[in-house]
């Protein structure tokens, strides 16, 4: 059975109503990216912190799988298939795909302070006060800019082993995700969906799809399904 490895990022959850940080104003939801989103953020103001990913969890909770979510869990009928996702909501999940990682962090997950090991399923809000095992504050269990990617490895090892490779709804100005590309083979047939295809310099065996997600899998199902 082949293997296909996908790469996501924020355009393929950009059609359930989530917003990316990188849209045209700069801003992700009102705020600049320093304010929420560095470890200098938290340690500054750590309630402004919990709070906005307090409203992202609920903003991911009412959203909803869309096609290319559904679409992309259909090619486990006849693929092996890894998501590889820059996306800490849980819409891949959702969608019925069994094999994802997540790069970034899941925003239904936090974790103690000073033990990133110690992580605990959140629905609701973390708040201040709120204490880990070990007697630390809870935090999301998200990576946030400035912080290291600790399943980077694991992701570049999965892109070795594909035989079909597709990204999707990414910019690649992200890194290191945006390096894990590098990782998968050159005999390995390569599409890239994205209603603006970002610059990847020369690679082999590449088909460019110039949709938006949801268009763009459906092309690509007619031609691999």
């Amino acid at each position: 059975m082949k293997h296909i490895v996908v790469l996501t990022g924020a355009g393929i959850s950009a059609e359930s109503g989530l917003k990316t940080f990188r849209d045209s104003d700069g801003l992700w939801m009102g705020h600049n990216i320093e304010d929420v989103a560095t470890p200098r953020a938290y340690k500054r103001n750590p309630q402004l912190v919990l709070d906005f990913y307090n409203m992202r969890r609920k903003d991911v909770a009412e959203a909803l799988p869309n096609l290319a979510h559904f679409g992309l869990a259909k090619l486990e009928e006849k693929y092996h298939v890894t998501i590889v996702t820059q996306n800490i909501d849980d819409l891949h999940e959702r969608a019925g795909s069994k094999n994802i990682i997540h790069l970034h962090g899941e925003i239904f997950k936090m974790r103690s302070d000073t033990n990133e090991n110690l992580i605990t399923e959140i629905r609701g809000d973390i708040k201040l006060g709120d204490k880990a095992i070990d007697g630390a504050q809870y935090r999301p269990h998200i990576v946030w800019f400035e912080e290291p990617v600790p399943m980077i490895e694991e992701a570049a090892l999965v892109m070795e082993s594909a035989d079909i490779f597709i990204l999707i709804g990414t910019s690649l100005q992200v890194y290191p995700a945006a390096g894990l590309l590098h990782y998968v083979p050159e005999t390995a047939v390569k599409y890239i969906i994205d209603k603006k295809i970002p610059p990847t310099g020369k690679i082999e065996n590449l088909k460019l799809i110039e949709k938006s997600a949801t268009e763009g899998i459906e092309i690509l199902l007619n031609e691999l399904l």
